[in-house]
């Protein structure tokens, strides 16, 4: 049974009339399960840091995006979700290729939604944990 209350896909991730972070970091939503969503992101020029692996800071927009995303899919046509807080723990490097971020929720309410964000290599093994907070906004 699926947690979504969006009846239509929500806009891509960027807006092809201007440039946007997920454009220039590349990030993708690849699936959206029942309750669950997951994106990709590459690690490459744009994402790694001067010694060569992936950004913290990378890791961190691409799990607000993916939570971020995930939360909007619980709202009504008249709410939207804004971030109150973002914490992450940076377990393993990675020096190129694909991550994958998988958010999934801790808590859906009225007023706050809490995600688990959970950013992996390609063998699955974890790259990064991230736990998001946002509060919903009326329109």
């Amino acid at each position: 049974m699926s947690i979504w209350k969006a009846t239509a896909p929500l806009p891509p991730l960027s807006d092809p009339a201007q440039y946007s972070l997920n454009e220039h970091l590349g990030i993708e939503i690849v699936e959206v399960g029942a309750d669950y969503v997951k994106a990709s992101m590459p690690v490459d020029e744009r994402t790694r840091r001067s010694r060569g692996i992936l950004h913290g800071g990378a890791s961190v927009a691409l799990a607000e995006t993916v939570g971020g995303y995930a939360a909007q899919l619980c709202l009504g046509a008249d709410e939207y979700c804004v971030g109150l807080q973002i914490n992450a723990n940076h377990i393993r490097r990675v020096e190129a290729g694909l991550v994958y971020a998988v958010a999934t929720p801790l808590h859906i309410g009225r007023s706050t939604q809490v995600w688990d964000i959970r950013i992996a290599d390609p063998q699955d093994r974890i790259v990064c944990m991230s736990r998001l907070t946002l509060t919903v906004m009326k329109r």
